[in-house]
């Protein structure tokens, strides 16, 4: 069987819902869809990820998971439904499922998507200068916490160079709430022998204005870790497409 006649294989087999939706199972696949799918890996590799709108994009990530279907009317229902690509990628597994044609082996495409992008942004900024690196910094909080439904509390816990030693998260709450311990913050930055740290959660909502409870949290921690000589550079909070710093606001 050539490359002629037959796709590649996909890295894992469609989940038996997927390809329940399939008209062919075996064999050639059909022109229209070969040949569709020719132009936009073309048109990807020639003019890159600029070149497709984002239910093109999608359709590239799904042409692994549903091998022998036309993955075009499935790749506008998901933007749809969520938005935007990167919505999609992010989306929780039961939010997913909730979009019919979606099972196990359309979950894992994305999801391993989401995982490489989440790796890229940060090993730009892990064991690096944060103050050097500061657009970096921000880019990979957006991309792990700008799309989430609910709110991430992450601690980023610095040298004494400013280096970046670890990137943890602290607390997972509800869309408009997380649950925030000051003197775990601070035990674990002792632990770390962390010289200083950098607050960071999102508000799902999209509008980073923080709440008096967001201000309130953030005086608390400081104190705490002021008592012990650690220092906090910043609390940001994340939206859909801007953050709000603490310390450029004079909250801090």
């Amino acid at each position: 069987m050539t490359d002629a006649f037959q796709e590649a294989l996909p890295l894992f087999t469609p989940a038996p819902d997927e390809a329940s939706e399939s008209p062919i199972m075996t064999g050639r696949l059909p022109s229209y869809i070969k040949d569709h799918r020719q132009r936009l890996r073309d048109r990807f590799l020639s003019g890159g990820a600029g070149a497709l709108p984002d239910y093109e994009l999608l359709e590239l990530v799904l042409f692994r998971a549903i091998p022998r279907q036309d993955v075009k009317p499935l790749a506008r229902d998901l933007i749809d439904h969520f938005g935007d690509f990167n919505r999609v990628v992010s989306a929780t597994v039961s939010a997913l499922k909730q979009v019919r044609g979606v099972g196990d082996a359309v979950i894992t495409e994305l999801k391993i998507v989401e995982a490489a992008a989440h790796r890229m942004a940060r090993s730009k900024v892990m064991a690096r200068h944060v103050v050097s690196s500061w657009d970096a910094l921000l880019d990979y909080c957006h991309t792990v916490m700008a799309h989430r439904e609910t709110e991430q509390f992450r601690i980023l816990y610095l040298d004494t160079k400013n280096t970046l030693i670890a990137d943890e998260e602290q607390a997972r709450g509800t869309i408009d709430h997380v649950p925030v311990y000051p003197r775990e913050v601070v035990k674990r930055g002792l632990e770390l022998k962390a010289a200083s740290l950098i607050l960071v959660h999102n508000h799902p909502s999209g509008d980073p204005t923080p709440s008096q409870a967001d201000i309130t949290m953030t005086a608390q921690i400081e104190a705490a870790a002021r008592a012990l000589g650690i220092a906090v550079h910043d609390h940001l909070i994340i939206g859909k497409s801007r953050e709000l710093s603490f310390r450029a606001e004079g909250l801090l």
